[in-house]
C-alpha cells in the first residue's frame, strides 16, 4: 500500500506536472510480466505478398527479390499451401499485371533449377488456361499467356512457342482470305508480332531463323491496309507531310519494327531480362536448365472473334511534335512494346482506378534501366542529356497511352470517365511529374483540334473540362488569348466556347468568369449567371410575346396543379389569337406557352422539371400525333429558354425522348433541317451532344433487340417476333442515319439555299462551316458503317449457351449519352493548381 501511496503521489495529469508513468529501479527487478508475444507470418503468406509485389520498388535488387522467392518455393515443395499459393499467383499475375509478366517468368526460371518439377507444373497450367481462353475468344489472354510462355522459351523442348505462333498465322490466313475486311485476323496477327520480341528476349538462343521465317509470313497481312483504317484515322483532313498528323496502323508499324530489330540482332534494349542474373555456388557456372515438352495446346479451326469486335488499330501519340524526344520514336520497337503492355495494364484493372494510376507511375520499375531518365525530369534539362542516352520521361509515356484509349476511334473500350479518373488520379499521386506532361498533351490537341476528327474533339472537350474541375478550373488561358477574336466556325474558337460552357454545366458561371483573363469575360454573358432564366411572357410587349397574359395564367395555373380543362381554356385562347393573326399553325404558339411554363417550374433542378413533366405527360404526348411542328415547337422552346445553358436544354431534350415525348427523328429534323442555316450550329457542341445522343438511343436499341435475338434456347416464335422488331428498328435507324446525311451533304457541298444564296458574301466563313459539315459527315457515316457491320457479324454467329453479346462499344460512348461527366466527376470544384 505505501508503494502505490508512493508511486502514484502528486497530482495525475494536472496541469504543469508530468503525466507520464514514474518509473522505479525496483519496476526492473521485480518486473514479472510476460514477454510479448512475436507473430510471426506463415510461410505461404510471406511468400505471396513477396511475389504479388515484385519488381514493385526500385528500392530492391531485382535478382535478389527472384531469388528469395524462388528458393522458399522450392525449399518448401512439399508444402500443399506454399505450392498452390504459387501456382495461382503466377497466372493470375500474368494475366492481370501484364508489366510483371518477365519478373514472373523470371521466378520460373530460377525454380526450374532447384525444383524443375514445379515448373512444369507452371507450364502445364499455363497451357491448359491457353486453351481455355482460345475457346472463347479471350484474345488479350491468349496474348499474355503466349508473352509468359515465350519469356520461359530457354526451359522448353525443341522449337518452343514457335508452333503454336504458326498455327495461329494459319488460322490468321484463313479468316483474311474469307473476307479482307476481317479484323480478328489482324488482331492475331498483332498477338503473334507482340509475342515474338518476348522470345527472342528470352535467355535461349539460335531462334533467329524461326522469327525471320516467320515475319516474312506475317508480312502479307501486315502490309496491306485494311478497307476500315481510313474511318478510325485521327486525323482525316490531314494532307500534309507532317509527320505528327499521320496516323500509322499499329500491325504495319510493328512489322517495320521488327524487321529492323532483326536487322539490329534483335537488339530489344527495353525489355528486362531478370533472368540473366542465375545463382552461382562457389564460383561454378550453372548447369543446363532442365528443359520441358510444351503440352498440346490446340488452336481451333473456327476461332471466336470473343465479345469485342476486332477493328483496325491507329497509334496515335500527343507527343509527336516535340523538338526533343519524350517517348519512343515509332521508329523504334519499344514504342509498340510500352504501348501496348501499359494498355493491357489500364484495360485490365479499370475496376481499381488507384491502383492502375500506381502501374502508370511506377512503369520505369518494369522495364530495363536506363530505359527512361529519372522520374520527373523536367523538359528543359532533357537537352543537357548526354547523346546516346535516353530522353524517354516515364510520366510522358503513361499520359500517351491513357490518351491512346481515351481518343481511339471508333470507340474506347471502357467508359471514357474511368480514363477521366485514371489522369486525375495520376495528378493526385505524382503532380510534378504528370501535370507537365498533361499541359504538353492539351497544347499538343489543342494545336491540332483543326485537323482531328470530329469525335474525337469533343472527347478532348469533355476531358478538359472535366479535368479542370477536379483541380480548381486552373489553366493558362492567357496561352490562348488571340484565338478568342477568331469566328465561332473556327474550330479552336468553338473549342474555347465549348469548353466554358461545359465548365459551368460543372460548377456555376460566376466560379468560372473568376478563372479567365479579361479577353474572355465577354464568352460568359451576365444571363449565364442567372440560376433562373426569366419567364420571356412576363414582358406585355406584344409584338414579342403577343399571347402574355394567357401564358403567365397557364403559368399560374400549372403551379397550382389546377385540373386540365383550366389549363385547355388558355391554350384555346392563345390558339384563338394566333388564328386571328394569321399563324398557320395555331397549336405552335399555345405549345410554346405551355412548355416555357414548364421549364420555368421546373427550372429550379433537374427532379423539378422531371416532375413537372409527369404531370404534364398525358398533353404533351397527344401534341405530336397532332401536329409535328407543334412537336418541334418543344424542342424550340426548351432549347429558347436555356439558351444560356443549352446544356441543361439538352439534358431535357433527352428526358423527352426517354418519355417518347419526341421522337429521333423529329429531334434530327430540329437540328438539321430546320434550324441548320448555312450550317452555324454545326459548330455548337450541344448540338453535337444532342445528336449524337438521340442516334445512340436508337443504335442502342438495335442492338438490344439483336442481343435478345440471339439468347441461346429462345423459342421460335418469340425469335420471329423479334426478327419482326428488328426489322423494323433496322428501317427506322436507317432512315434517320438517311435523314442525316442528306443535312450534313447539303452543308458539306455548300448547296444549302442560304450558303447557296451568299455563297459571294462571307466565302471564307463559308468554306469553314463546310468543313464542319463534312467532320460531321464522316462521324456519322462511321457509326453507320460501324452498327451495320456489328449487326451483321451478331447475327450470323451462332450463340453458344450463357454466350455474352455486347455491342461494339460496349457502353463506352458516354459522349452519345451526354457525356456522363458530371456523375463521374471526383472532385469538381476542387482547389489546386495541377497544370
Amino acid at each position: 500500500m505505501g508503494e502505490y501511496d508512493r508511486r502514484n503521489a502528486g497530482h495525475r495529469g494536472g496541469h504543469n506536472h508530468n503525466n507520464r508513468k514514474r518509473r522505479f529501479r525496483e519496476d526492473d527487478e521485480l518486473d514479472r510480466r510476460p514477454p510479448r508475444r512475436q507473430y510471426q507470418e506463415p510461410v505461404h503468406v510471406k511468400v505471396r505478398k513477396q511475389f504479388f509485389a515484385i519488381a514493385e520498388s526500385p528500392l530492391k535488387k531485382i535478382d535478389e527479390e527472384v531469388q528469395e522467392i524462388a528458393t522458399i518455393v522450392a525449399d518448401n515443395y512439399e508444402d500443399e499451401e506454399i505450392r498452390r499459393n504459387f501456382l495461382e499467383l503466377a497466372l493470375q499475375l500474368v494475366v492481370e499485371q501484364a508489366l510483371k509478366i518477365p519478373f514472373v517468368a523470371a521466378v520460373v526460371l530460377a525454380v526450374n533449377v532447384k525444383k524443375p518439377e514445379l515448373a512444369y507444373d507452371v507450364i502445364t497450367r499455363s497451357s491448359t488456361a491457353l486453351n481455355k481462353h482460345f475457346n472463347v475468344g479471350a484474345w488479350r489472354e491468349v496474348k499474355l499467356l503466349l508473352r509468359f510462355l515465350g519469356c520461359l522459351q530457354a526451359i522448353l523442348n525443341d522449337e518452343g512457342v514457335f508452333p503454336v505462333l504458326e498455327e495461329l498465322f494459319s488460322r490468321a490466313v484463313d479468316l483474311q482470305t474469307a473476307s479482307l475486311d476481317d479484323g480478328l485476323g489482324l488482331e492475331i496477327v498483332k498477338i503473334i508480332l507482340l509475342t515474338i520480341p518476348y522470345i527472342m528476349a528470352s535467355s535461349a538462343s539460335g531462334l533467329e531463323a524461326f522469327a525471320s521465317a516467320l515475319l516474312e509470313k506475317t508480312d502479307i497481312i501486315a502490309s496491306t491496309p485494311h478497307p476500315l483504317e481510313a474511318l478510325v484515322d485521327p486525323y482525316p483532313s490531314s494532307e500534309d507531310d507532317n509527320t505528327s498528323h499521320q496516323a500509322q496502323s499499329i500491325i504495319s508499324l510493328l512489322q517495320r519494327q521488327l524487321q529492323a530489330e532483326a536487322a539490329q540482332s534483335w537488339e530489344l534494349a527495353c525489355i528486362p531480362r531478370p533472368w540473366r542474373t542465375l545463382p552461382i555456388k562457389d564460383g561454378v557456372e550453372p548447369m543446363a536448365p532442365t528443359k520441358h515438352s510444351l503440352p498440346s495446346i490446340i488452336v481451333p479451326s473456327s476461332v471466336s472473334p470473343g465479345v469485342r469486335p476486332q477493328l483496325p488499330e491507329m497509334y496515335f501519340s500527343v507527343y509527336a511534335d516535340q523538338d526533343v524526344e519524350t517517348v519512343p520514336p515509332t521508329s523504334n520497337i519499344a514504342s509498340s512494346i510500352l504501348r501496348d503492355v501499359l494498355v493491357d495494364t489500364i484495360s485490365i484493372l479499370d475496376y481499381n482506378r488507384n491502383a492502375t494510376a500506381k502501374f502508370l507511375i511506377d512503369l520505369d520499375c518494369y522495364f530495363a534501366p536506363e530505359t527512361f531518365v529519372k522520374r520527373a525530369t523536367p523538359f528543359d534539362r532533357l537537352r543537357e542529356v548526354d547523346e546516346g542516352k535516353s530522353t524517354w520521361k516515364p510520366e510522358d509515356v503513361a499520359v500517351d497511352a491513357v490518351f491512346s484509349q481515351l481518343l481511339q476511334l471508333p470507340t474506347p473500350e471502357h467508359k471514357l470517365v474511368y480514363y477521366h479518373a485514371v489522369l486525375t488520379e495520376s495528378c493526385k499521386i505524382a503532380p510534378a511529374a504528370i501535370a507537365p506532361s498533361l499541359g504538353r498533351a492539351i497544347r499538343f490537341l489543342y494545336r491540332n483540334v483543326d485537323a482531328m476528327d470530329l469525335e474525337l474533339e469533343y472527347r478532348f472537350m469533355d476531358w478538359f473540362s472535366h479535368h479542370l474541375s477536379n483541380f480548381g478550373f486552373t489553366w493558362k488561358w492567357t496561352e490562348w488569348v488571340d484565338d478568342v477574336e477568331l469566328p465561332l466556325a473556327n474550330p479552336k474558337k468553338a473549342f474555347i466556347v465549348g469548353a466554358l460552357e461545359k465548365e459551368i454545366r460543372l460548377s456555376f458561371a460566376q466560379r468560372i468568369r473568376g478563372t479567365l483573363p479579361e479577353p474572355y469575360q465577354a464568352l460568359i454573358t451576365e444571363a449565364k449567371e442567372k440560376d433562373t432564366p426569366d419567364f420571356k411572357y412576363n414582358s406585355d410587349h406584344t409584338t414579342e410575346t403577343p399571347y402574355a397574359p394567357q401564358a403567365r395564367e397557364v403559368l399560374r395555373l400549372l403551379r397550382a396543379k389546377a385540373p386540365d380543362p383550366e389549363i385547355q381554356v388558355q391554350l384555346s385562347s392563345i390558339e384563338s389569337a394566333a388564328s386571328g393573326l394569321g399563324v398557320a399553325e395555331p397549336l405552335v404558339p399555345s405549345t410554346d406557352a405551355y412548355m416555357t411554363a414548364i421549364c420555368f417550374i421546373g427550372s429550379k433542378s433537374l427532379s423539378h422539371v422531371l416532375s413537372c413533366i409527369e404531370r404534364c405527360k398525358e398533353r404533351l404526348l397527344a401534341l405530336g400525333p397532332r401536329s409535328e411542328a407543334a412537336r418541334r415547337q418543344i424542342i424550340t422552346s426548351v432549347m429558347e429558354y436555356w439558351s444560356e445553358k443549352p446544356g441543361v436544354g439538352v439534358n431535357v431534350v433527352d428526358k423527352l425522348l426517354n418519355y417518347t415525348i419526341l421522337t429521333p427523328l423529329s429531334v434530327i429534323n430540329w437540328a438539321l433541317t430546320d434550324n441548320i442555316g448555312k450550317g452555324r450550329l454545326l459548330t455548337l457542341a450541344h448540338i453535337y451532344e444532342m445528336v449524337a445522343s438521340t442516334m445512340h438511343k436508337v443504335t442502342n436499341r438495335v442492338r438490344q433487340i439483336v442481343i435478345a435475338r440471339n439468347q441461346a434456347e429462345l423459342p421460335a416464335e418469340q425469335k420471329a417476333m423479334l426478327d419482326e422488331t428488328l426489322e423494323k428498328e433496322r428501317a427506322q435507324m436507317k432512315e434517320l442515319f438517311a435523314t442525316v446525311e442528306d443535312s450534313l451533304t447539303g452543308v458539306a457541298s455548300g448547296v444549302v439555299d442560304e450558303m447557296a444564296e451568299s455563297r459571294d458574301q462571307d466565302t471564307e466563313g463559308e468554306a469553314l462551316l463546310r468543313v464542319w459539315g463534312e467532320k460531321w459527315l464522316r462521324v456519322f457515316r462511321r457509326k453507320m458503317a460501324i452498327e451495320e457491320a456489328w449487326i451483321e457479324e451478331m447475327l450470323a454467329k451462332q450463340p453458344a449457351e450463357g454466350d455474352l453479346l455486347d455491342g461494339p462499344d460496349g457502353g463506352a460512348d458516354e459522349m452519345a449519352e451526354g457525356s456522363g461527366i458530371a456523375e463521374g466527376q471526383e472532385n469538381g470544384g476542387g482547389d489546386g493548381d495541377i497544370l
